[in-house]
């Protein structure tokens, strides 16, 4: 590996670690109100929900999107555990466990 392409993923890895620590650098300090506090605690939720809907749906220009079989098959299962255990890291966990459980077996078949 040459030292350019160190240099270039050592800095690809500050550019992308920076935005995410410095707000909450400068916030450590300040007492927020309550409202901005229980809005703070939904964008997690609301990307991870983003992110899902999207992985759902193949977009066609021109065309009515279609069901990705896979991932709908993943989101049953994953469903369920998110709403047992209310846990983040399990729907993630799971959700990643289900998608190749169903990809592995669908290639065998």
């Amino acid at each position: 590996m040459s030292n350019y392409s160190l240099f270039i993923i050592l800095g690809c890895g500050i550019v992308t670690w920076l935005p995410r620590v410095i707000p909450f650098m400068l916030i450590r300090k300040l007492q927020l109100p309550n409202i901005v506090i229980r809005f703070l605690s939904y964008v997690p939720l609301c990307i991870l929900t983003a992110l899902f809907v999207q992985n759902l749906f193949i977009a066609k220009e021109g065309q009515f999107p279609d069901f990705n079989i896979e991932y709908c098959l993943a989101a049953i299962p994953t469903i369920i555990i998110a709403f047992l255990t209310k846990n983040l890291m399990c729907v993630v966990v799971g959700g990643m466990c289900f998608i190749a459980l169903i990809r592995y077996f669908l290639v065998l078949v």
